[in-house]
């Protein structure tokens, strides 16, 4: 049986950008950078790609890769590795992402190394300081606290912890001509220098699963919290799992879109 396993799952009909997986980065189709990467950790016993369209089957195939075909209508990437999974004898899944095609082999071997390293632990997933005002503030940048231990209390599109002494708020009201427009209320959030000098995360969105944590999350419906800020891990942290997050120095670069791919290629952090 193998100890810990990679999947990447990866589907054509991307509404942003349709046929990604197999789109050509410095040369090669993005899954396979992808799965390149995943296969270079040195705690990986084994990758295979989870897709439900058999053109990306076929492109992991070509190249020597393996794969796993599975139903078309999953609601996520996780769902889709949980249902390659039932059919590979492991330990250990790690959910690489299928648009992550700069995920470097020892960030996969870092959410590995936390479930050997502790029995308790059944989720893990990583997270690299904030070092820019933009990415606090973005919403599309998912940020996260930890308590002592390093497992997350929260994750969130906010600029979580917010600072109340070091951040100014100014509320203002602005009246309606109509009364029964009511009232809105706006803020102005001024950032204090020292900003970047505190703890703010990001996470990185790998995550490894212990099997039958991976099958019982999978189990579980859509939580209150997931659905208000569309992040599927708070559905872990709402029933009760625990995620141990380590922190990394390094970052990775999605691809979402055409323009991702053209920014991608002129990318110089790793060389692909």
């Amino acid at each position: 049986m193998l100890k810990a396993v990679a999947i990447i799952p990866a589907r054509f009909q991307s509404t942003r950008f349709p046929g990604k997986p197999l789109a050509s980065l410095k040369g090669k189709i993005v899954i396979q950078h992808v799965y390149e990467q995943a296969v270079s950790a040195k705690l990986v016993d084994a990758v295979f790609v989870a897709t439900d369209d058999r053109r990306i089957f076929d492109a992991v195939i070509s190249f020597g890769g393996k794969a796993v075909m599975t139903s078309g209508s999953h609601a996520s990437g996780t769902d889709r590795i949980a249902e390659a999974a039932e059919t590979i004898e492991c330990d250990y899944i790690v959910n690489v992402q299928g648009d992550e095609p700069f995920i470097r082999p020892g960030m996969i071997d870092d959410v590995i190394g936390l479930l050997y390293n502790d029995e308790q632990v059944s989720i893990t997933t990583l997270a690299k300081k904030i070092t820019d005002i933009q990415e606090l503030m973005s919403p599309h940048v998912v940020k996260v606290v930890m308590n002592n231990d390093g497992f997350a209390m929260y994750f969130s599109r906010a600029p979580i912890p917010f600072d109340r002494d070091e951040w100014q708020i100014e509320s203002r009201v602005k009246s309606q001509e109509s009364s029964d427009r009511g009232k809105s209320c706006f803020e102005l959030l001024t950032l204090n220098s020292k900003l970047l000098t505190l703890n703010w995360y990001k996470h990185i969105g790998v995550y490894g699963f212990r099997k039958n944590t991976l099958r019982a999350f999978t189990s579980l419906e859509q939580s209150r919290l997931e659905r208000i800020e569309k992040l599927e891990q708070l559905r872990a942290l709402e029933a009760g799992m625990r995620i141990k997050v380590k922190i990394t120095e390094h970052d990775t670069f999605g691809i979402d879109t055409i323009e991702d791919l053209r920014k991608a290629e002129e990318w110089q952090n790793i060389s692909l």
